[in-house]
């Protein structure tokens, strides 16, 4: 065999297969590939959109988050307010009521007041009327009358 020959006929059937290569085997192969790019592309678009959707919903929560914290601080501010309120209004209803109830011992104290005084009133003219008789049952002596006066006098103690 001639190394010649050998030769051309390797080169031949390298070119064929190059030929066949190129003609049958690259054009799906680049199809594939370029298919693969478009979809790695289209993952990367998709990855940077998600990361752009997951910062501005981060965004919004943190928006939100801050709006709830401002809500529940004028709720509570409001609570405080209204619990104030309340304490305020059962203070002036206590002060009424120990009021009213300082008004009724006052009335009370003085019907009581009152009824002693009657009482002594008529206690002292009924010993009045006793010592009237007593004096006048004794003689009329000055120095009885003392006694008797007295005598009257310590019993009004």
């Amino acid at each position: 065999m001639n190394i010649g020959l050998t030769m051309l006929s390797q080169a031949v059937a390298f070119a064929i297969f190059i030929w066949f290569t190129v003609k049958f085997i690259w054009p799906p192969l680049m199809k594939a590939i370029e298919q693969r790019q478009r979809q790695i592309a289209e993952g990367l678009a998709a990855a940077e959109r998600g990361k752009q959707a997951l910062e501005l919903a981060a965004k919004r929560a943190a928006e939100e988050l801050q709006r709830a914290r401002v809500q529940a601080g004028e709720i509570i501010s409001q609570a405080e307010k209204r619990g104030a309120a309340v304490v305020e209004e059962a203070k002036n209803a206590a002060k009424a009521e120990a009021e009213r109830i300082v008004i009724g011992a006052k009335a009370e104290i003085e019907q009581e007041v009152f009824r002693a005084k009657e009482v002594l009133r008529t206690q002292v003219a009924m010993l009045a009327v006793t010592g009237a008789e007593k004096i006048l049952k004794r003689e009329v002596d000055a120095k009885a009358h003392a006694q008797l006066l007295s005598g009257l006098e310590a019993e009004l103690r």
